[in-house]
């Protein structure tokens, strides 16, 4: 019995010992989560923060980004310049960072025109340096986001600006024989390497066709809005680039 009851009792108190360790560790684990949660709550929060290294605004948070200009010689600004991404966010929350930044950058958002649904959302914008349009979609689990700006003082001195409520159409062959372009009922030829040549366009669409001496025809059919300018090219070697949207 003296040799079974001290150890009962050594074995009663190393229990107590035991279950003040467990809940002194219990209660270290619980600070420690009260001291983490607020990160836990920033790690998983479905806010979007703006990366200050992009020419568009654009979130930190991506699975896709690219950013594509459209310039010309001698002209450093760009003519044009659209930010493609795909953001792993709900799309209202998208739409919300869009017009928060969009607005400290001074763009003013134009409300004819505006497409606002559960799945898509179209906006133009005035921008301090000409027209812009915001283009999302919902994609799986994301949101697509297009972003495009124009640069109208660009334009203008690139000559490319398009009359008001018409499309521009600039056709350039920088190959060395003569290229023949075929638009709504109009023909235009150009020299090998002569200065391109522009026409206006009423918004629509266009079937047109080139021809280039020694080659098959290359017809194609081009989209135009109004305010937009296009380029139709033919390429040293004489084949047809496809449409260059320029502005």
């Amino acid at each position: 019995m003296r040799t079974v009851m001290p150890g009962a009792q050594a074995s009663a108190r190393w229990r107590a010992f035991v279950c003040g360790l467990v809940f002194l560790a219990i209660c270290m684990l619980a600070a420690s989560a009260s001291a983490w949660a607020p990160h836990i709550s920033v790690l998983f929060s479905s806010a979007l923060t703006p990366d200050p290294g992009t020419k568009l605004p654009a979130p930190t948070r991506y699975s896709y980004r690219g950013i594509h200009t459209t310039v010309v010689s001698g002209i450093e600004a760009p003519l044009r310049t659209r930010l493609e991404a795909t953001v792993p966010a709900d799309l209202g929350d998208v739409l919300a960072f869009y017009r928060s930044e969009l607005d400290k950058l001074g763009w003013k958002e134009k409300p004819d025109g505006a497409v606002i649904g559960a799945d898509h959302v179209q906006l133009a914008f005035a921008s301090p340096l000409g027209p812009a349009l915001l283009d999302l979609h919902r994609k799986d689990s994301s949101t697509a986001v297009e972003l495009v700006q124009k640069n109208s003082d660009t334009a203008t001195r690139a000559n490319v600006m398009p009359e008001p409520g018409q499309a521009k159409v600039v056709f350039s062959n920088i190959g060395e024989t003569e290229a023949v372009l075929t638009i709504d009922a109009r023909t235009i030829t150009r020299a090998g390497g002569a200065n391109a040549v522009a026409l206006d366009l009423p918004p629509g669409k266009y079937s047109y066709q080139v021809n280039v001496p020694g080659r098959a025809a290359h017809t194609n059919t081009l989209v135009v809005a109004a305010g937009d300018t296009w380029e139709l090219t033919v390429g040293r070697n004489g084949d047809a680039w496809s449409p260059l949207h320029l502005y």
